[in-house]
């Protein structure tokens, strides 16, 4: 019973209920190439804005994952590390975006985004979704206190840069609302790896945050493992995915190598499932051809 409100399994469960209607009739081969502020990319499968790597797992981990993604041409999101790590792995030639947590120190947050617009990363990132600890009470990361974000806070972020600007953590129209208000280009649907239990599953709340979003590009994480995934997320109006623990599983199988590989193989999954339902492009993706059971 210890397991029954985690937000992992719960996710995935989501994921696995939905059902792919084909449709072969005028269909073609498929292609995947999409375009990113300013981007273009071989594939809307990116890596997750993982952290930590090297403390995490071994030196040269968060390396190996910027090193696949550029030989993958997908889009590296990163997550909490230092300045210096930052800016080695904007070195190894994936479009990086990086994910700030919402420091309490609100001046971090600016030269962590000034840093990222001199480094030109392709867009910038703050975890709404992380101010809080397990009571409820402040969270501490790495020593450093965290602090709700308010929507003139991530207002005033949107105006201070030239970067897009993105709000990890979505999970209800009332904050995708909010968000879109404060002129973020973009939204993580995401419950950050089970951080609160019972959280409604990013691709069950995708449709009602799409038909609040505007503009905004949607993005989700947590569960999303294969490009069949990643092609239900798209067909409910994502317009990309982002994969965390299998890469780095990946990582410790084979480096770099096995990362670009995972993000070569889970693409071409994406293109099955595209062309057995008549999608040519990443534009003509249809969410009448999901059904859940």
């Amino acid at each position: 019973m210890a397991d029954i409100g985690n937000s992992n399994r719960i996710a995935r469960e989501y994921i696995d209920s939905l059902r792919i209607e084909t449709r072969y009739m005028d269909a073609t081969h498929p292609e995947t190439t999409f375009e990113l502020y300013g981007g273009r990319f071989a594939s809307p499968i990116m890596t997750a804005a993982l952290s930590h790597l090297d403390h995490f797992m071994f030196p040269g981990a968060a390396d190996a994952l910027a090193r696949g993604a550029a030989a993958a041409n997908a889009v590296l999101w990163y997550g909490m590390a230092s300045d210096e790590e930052i800016e080695r792995l904007a070195a190894f030639g994936a479009k990086m975006i990086e994910i700030v947590k919402p420091y309490a120190d609100r001046e971090k947050i600016a030269k962590k985004i000034a840093r990222a617009e001199a480094l030109g990363l392709l867009a910038v990132g703050v975890d709404i979704d992380h101010p809080f600890s397990g009571d409820g009470g402040a969270d501490v990361v790495d020593g450093e206190a965290m602090a709700p974000l308010r929507t003139d806070e991530l207002a005033q972020i949107c105006r201070g840069t030239r970067l897009p600007v993105i709000a990890k953590g979505v999970l209800s129209r009332r904050d995708a609302e909010r968000c879109r208000a404060a002129g973020a280009r973009g939204l993580v649907l995401s419950h950050h790896n089970n951080r609160i239990e019972y959280a409604v599953p990013p691709l069950a709340a995708l449709p009602e945050i799409a038909a609040v979003a505007g503009d905004m590009d949607l993005f989700v994480d947590c569960e999303i493992k294969t490009g069949m995934d990643a092609f239900k997320a798209l067909s409910l109006g994502a317009k990309g995915v982002c994969i965390g623990r299998p890469l780095m599983t990946a990582i410790k199988q084979g480096g770099a190598d096995a990362v670009r590989d995972y993000l070569l193989r889970a693409n071409d999954e994406l293109k099955k499932a595209m062309a057995y339902t008549g999608c040519a492009d990443l534009s003509q993706m249809d969410p009448t051809v999901i059904h859940r059971i």
